[in-house]
């Protein structure tokens, strides 16, 4: 595997694949962490000499070129966090060039290898080197993240480089106790990471939407909270299996409910054990959060991924707040990872230095936890 600094850049093209997939609202950027966690290999490449054609996708446009899609205003934060001009789409006098969201092209995430090959070659035509720095996507085999990288002397960016040493920290030989906290909508996403967390952790707490397949798993009644009850029997045997390791299972005593899914919904606040029948979970109570918190703190390692509620309405979003802070108190390493976390860190106000590191790939880091084999590292030999 090159590096990037045995990669001699000088006076060369490089394509540069970033994950700048950021929230837009309105054609406003809501969080510019991917971009900014970006900027030291861009700036790297820069100052050797280098110039850029930069590639990266935002959201699933599935093959179509969506505006609301287009990498424009992320063009615009890049030049202004960057201090100088960035073109879009076509070269013009800039070191760097953006180009539209690949996933305008079909083939990107074509599933048909020859497709993908053909694009990625395309690609290569931009550039006489590639780093891949787009740790959000090394996940997926796609053109620019797993074709590309073997048709061009290419080594790992900053970024992919932090993030890995960062995730071995978890898996190869974790400070202990170590504990993981998961949260997020649906249990079904984090069925493979649960499994092989189990086997490695002191300590797992559950909440989020996922929590009431789990209470439902437990003998509880949910109301009309979210669950997957085809998982049912898959978490019975969870909660099982982390009983037999001695691992220690942190589900929620208290449950903030409310009658409907709105920002406005009246919250009311009851025990895990008298959920009404017509209203729905929508964040954990503060008895839970200061539960989850105290289990925190006594762990050397703690890995976070999913909000603990709908933290976007400020009514439920306690609990997420709750873990946010405990997770600054740890004494060691506390890793957010990615996604709705790292989205949810920042909006309810923290900074991302109170952290011990925030991971920009939600998905990626899961998969990594989970232990599979993640193509665009592959593709970068790590």
């Amino acid at each position: 595997m090159n590096s990037l600094a045995s990669l001699d850049v000088a006076g060369k093209r490089v394509f540069l694949r970033c994950d700048l997939n950021v929230p837009l609202k309105n054609g406003v950027i809501t969080d510019d962490g991917r971009i900014r966690a970006s900027l030291p290999t861009i700036q790297n490449l820069l100052e050797r000499g280098a110039s850029l054609v930069i590639g990266a996708h935002l959201g699933r446009p599935k093959g179509e070129a969506k505006p609301e899609l287009s990498l424009l205003p992320v063009a615009r934060k890049l030049s202004e966090l960057l201090g100088e001009p960035v073109d879009f789409q076509t070269q013009g006098s800039a070191k760097i060039l953006l180009l539209e969201n690949l996933r305008f092209n079909n083939a990107e995430t074509s599933k048909d290898d020859s497709e993908r090959k053909v694009f990625a070659k395309e690609l290569a035509t931009y550039a006489d080197l590639y780093v891949g720095d787009g740790f959000g996507a090394v996940h997926r085999k796609h053109a620019s993240v797993y074709d590309l990288p073997a048709l061009l002397p290419s080594a790992p960016g900053y970024l992919i480089q932090a993030e890995v040493e960062v995730l071995k920290k978890l898996t190869q030989s974790p400070v202990r106790p170590y504990g993981v906290v998961l949260g997020g909508a649906k249990v079904s996403d984090k069925i493979g990471v649960i499994s092989n967390l189990l086997s490695k952790v002191d300590v797992m707490a559950i909440g989020g939407g996922m929590v009431f397949t789990f209470l439902a798993a437990s003998g509880k009644e949910i109301g009309s909270s979210l669950v997957e009850k085809d998982l049912i029997p898959t978490v019975k045997e969870l909660i099982e299996t982390a009983r037999s390791k001695g691992v220690t299972l942190v589900l929620p005593t208290d449950i903030v409910v409310a009658p409907e899914f709105k920002i406005d919904a009246t919250p009311t606040l009851v025990s895990v054990n008298a959920i009404p029948q017509d209203e729905m979970g929508l964040d954990i109570g503060p008895e839970s959060a200061a539960a989850f918190s105290t289990e925190i703190k006594k762990c050397k390692t703690v890995f976070w991924n999913g909000p603990m509620g709908v933290f976007e309405f400020p009514n439920f979003a306690h609990g997420t707040k709750v873990i946010a802070q405990a997770l600054t108190e740890v004494q060691g390493i506390s890793v957010v990872g990615g996604g709705d976390s790292a989205a949810a860190v920042r909006a309810l106000g923290f900074k991302d230095s109170d952290f011990g590191y925030i991971s920009t790939g939600g998905g990626a880091s899961l998969e990594y936890l989970e232990g599979k084999v993640l193509p665009g590292l592959q593709a970068l030999g790590l």
